[in-house]
């Protein structure tokens, strides 16, 4: 049964839609906040679909993700009973304890490593707004933490051009499986370490 080659299909066909910059910019800015589908599944086969811009992509995802940013911010610091909900539906309410520790001590390096983790960035952004995590650390920590994320996405497929794309083609099946195997990996290891 194949289940992400049809998702990646589609993929490619918005990608090439008129208005899919708005739409990626749009997308970044909403799973700042709350969606859980990553902006890197629209940027990755926009950037394969047009390599040359694949930087300018790179860009607009970053910029919708700070504005989308600033808002989980503001929802942890004004409002965090009514992000908590989303927080424990998405399934890191026990590791979001640990993480406002991290954003108290030292929030602008942990910004700057969690563009990398596979605990979605609003868990952490909601976290600084909750500690009251300075802006300019935060607004910095995360442009390099996420910034950093959507370069290497938009550099390495223009670098790897169509051959990226015939590669991804064909690998997206045991590629998708392989993801999907080690994010419920990360996520069990950080339940069974919250529990002990």
């Amino acid at each position: 049964m194949q289940v992400f080659r049809p998702l990646y299909v589609k993929a490619m066909i918005w990608s090439r839609h008129r208005h899919a910059p708005a739409m990626l910019t749009l997308l970044s800015f909403v799973e700042a906040i709350f969606f859980p589908v990553p902006p890197e599944m629209m940027l990755a086969p926009m950037s394969l679909a047009q390599p040359k811009r694949a930087l300018w992509f790179a860009t607009l995802s970053l910029a919708g993700s700070m504005m989308g940013m600033f808002i989980g911010y503001a929802l942890g610091y004004y409002a965090i009973e009514m992000a908590m909900p989303l927080v424990e539906k998405l399934g890191y309410l026990e590791a979001f304890e640990g993480i406002k520790t991290q954003a108290a001590d030292n929030g602008f390096l942990l910004l700057v490593i969690a563009g990398f983790t596979p605990i979605p960035f609003k868990i952490f952004t909601i976290a600084s707004g909750a500690v009251g995590m300075p802006l300019l650390p935060f607004f910095l920590g995360a442009l390099i933490g996420r910034g950093k994320r959507v370069y290497l996405v938009a550099g390495a497929i223009r670098l790897g051009g169509a051959r990226a794309e015939a590669a991804l083609h064909k690998y997206i099946e045991p590629v998708g499986w392989i993801a999907l195997l080690l994010l419920a990996g990360v996520i069990t290891w950080l339940v069974m370490r919250g529990g002990s």
